[in-house]
C-alpha cells in the first residue's frame, strides 16, 4: 500500500489571478484526493499596496517572518516534502532556507523564467530579450526597467537574483526542480541551473472536461491575458485580412483591452466576450472549430492550450519555445511563424478547406490530453518526484 505523505504546499499569489494559481490549488486537491494531507502556505500582493519600494526590496530577497513562520509550521506539522510553487516576492527564498534547517527537501516549479529574468518573460520591447540569460548581475534588466517599468524596482530583484545566485540559495537548497516543459529545461539549464536537478512534469487540467461535439459551430477563438506578448496585434492583423470568412471570439482581458474592443466594432466577425468563468471558457472551447494562440514570448505552458486538448479542439500556435513543442503540427493542430500575419492567415486558411483532417486533429488532441495531461497521470509524476527528492535527501527509498 502506498505510503501517505504530508505535504507543505506554498504559493504567493499575484495582484491578477493566472494559470500558476490554477496549478497551485489543483495539485493540492490531487494530493488530498489520493489521501495525502497538505498543509497550505501562502501569500498575496495585495498587501504590496502597503509596502514602500525599500521594505519590498529586503523583503523579496529575505521575508525574516516567512521564514521563521515556515519554520513553526514545519515543526508543528512536520511535511515530508516542501513543495514550492511562486515565492516572489514576498515569501522569498529564506523558505528554502527554512525548510532545509528543518531537514525537509524543497521542490521548486517553474512556472516562468524569474530565476533568469527581471520581469519573468525573456521579453522586452515587444520582442523576446535573453540579455541576462546568463548575468550573475542582470544589469540590462535594471537598465530597462523591465520590472514593474520602473528601475529602482528592477534593481530590488536584480540583487535578489544576484545574492542568491552567489548564495548558492538555487543550487544548494532546492532538491528538485520542475520545469513545464523540455525547451524550459533547457533554458533553465543553460541559465545555470544543475542539470541533474531539473526534471519535467507538465501542467495539467482536472476535472476531465469531457470530449466536445465532433459538429461545432464555425467560429474560431482566443482566449488569454489581452497584452502585447501574446500575440494580440498578429491576431487582429490576420482577421483584417481573414474578415469574416470564419467569425474570431476574444476572450480575455488586460491592457490591450481597449484595442480589442475597437477591433470588435471595426472588423466584421470579431466578438470580444470579456473575462469569463472556467466553465464558460470549456463550452467555447468545446464548440470551436479550433483555438487560436499567437503568443510571441516562451511561455511556459499555458494550461490555455492543454485545456483545449482536453476538450478535444486543435490549435493553431505560434512556432515559440515550449509552444512549438506542445503543438504536434499536424496531428494536434498547426504551428505559424510567430508574429507573422500573413503565415497566420495562411494555416486559417488550410484549417477552413480541410473539414475531415480538421476532425481527425480533434481526437488526436483529445488523445494527448488522456496521455500527457490528465490527473492520473500527472499524480503518478508529482510522487515519484516527491520520492526522489525524498531518497536523495534522506539516502531512502519512498514506495
Amino acid at each position: 500500500m502506498e505510503n501517505k505523505l504530508r505535504v507543505l504546499l506554498a504559493h504567493n499569489f499575484y495582484q491578477e489571478p493566472g494559470g500558476e494559481d490554477e496549478v497551485f490549488a489543483a495539485e493540492g486537491r490531487l494530493l488530498e484526493a489520493n489521501g495525502h494531507k497538505v498543509i497550505r502556505y501562502t501569500l498575496h500582493n495585495d498587501s504590496i499596496q502597503n509596502c514602500s519600494k525599500f521594505d519590498l526590496a529586503k523583503t523579496l530577497i529575505w521575508n525574516t517572518k516567512a521564514y521563521h513562520d515556515l519554520r513553526m509550521i514545519i515543526q508543528r506539522e512536520r511535511p515530508h516534502i516542501a513543495h514550492f510553487h511562486n515565492v516572489f516576492p514576498l515569501i522569498s527564498p529564506s523558505a528554502f532556507y527554512a525548510s532545509q534547517a528543518e531537514k525537509v527537501p524543497v521542490i521548486l516549479t517553474l512556472h516562468n523564467y524569474r530565476l533568469l529574468c527581471s520581469n519573468s518573460l525573456f521579453y522586452r520591447d515587444e520582442a523576446v530579450c535573453e540579455d541576462c540569460l546568463k548575468s550573475t548581475f542582470p544589469v540590462s534588466g535594471v537598465i530597462h526597467g523591465c520590472y514593474r517599468e520602473s528601475r529602482v524596482e528592477s534593481a530590488g530583484v536584480a540583487a535578489m537574483l544576484s545574492i542568491h545566485r552567489i548564495l548558492g540559495s538555487w543550487k544548494k537548497k532546492v532538491s528538485i526542480f520542475i520545469a513545464l516543459t523540455d525547451f524550459a529545461k533547457k533554458k533553465f539549464i543553460e541559465g545555470g541551473l544543475p542539470e541533474g536537478k531539473v526534471v519535467v512534469k507538465p501542467n495539467f487540467v482536472e476535472p476531465d472536461p469531457g470530449i466536445g461535439r465532433e459538429k461545432v459551430q464555425d467560429y474560431a477563438l482566443f482566449v488569454g491575458r489581452l497584452s502585447s506578448e501574446k500575440g494580440l496585434s498578429t491576431l487582429l492583423g490576420a482577421w483584417s485580412e481573414l474578415h469574416d470568412r470564419i467569425p474570431l471570439k476574444i476572450v480575455g482581458d488586460g491592457p490591450l483591452a481597449s484595442q480589442v474592443r475597437s477591433a470588435s466594432s471595426a472588423l466584421r466577425g470579431v466578438e470580444w466576450l470579456g473575462r469569463l468563468q472556467k466553465e464558460e471558457v470549456l463550452l467555447a472551447m468545446k464548440q470551436a472549430m479550433f483555438l487560436v494562440f499567437p503568443s510571441v514570448w516562451y511561455e511556459g505552458l499555458p494550461m490555455t492550450i492543454i485545456e483545449a486538448f482536453s476538450v478535444g479542439c486543435p490549435v493553431v500556435g505560434s512556432a515559440i519555445g515550449g509552444v512549438n513543442d506542445l503543438i504536434a503540427s499536424g496531428k494536434t493542430g498547426l504551428h505559424f511563424r510567430a508574429g507573422d500575419v500573413e503565415d497566420l492567415v495562411k494555416q486559417v486558411t488550410w484549417v477552413l478547406a480541410h473539414p475531415t483532417q480538421v476532425l481527425e486533429m480533434r481526437r488526436e488532441a483529445r488523445q494527448e490530453y488522456e496521455t500527457h495531461y490528465s490527473s492520473a497521470g500527472n499524480y503518478r509524476n508529482l510522487i515519484n518526484i516527491y520520492a526522489q527528492a525524498r531518497s536523495e535527501e534522506k539516502g531512502q527509498v519512498f514506495s
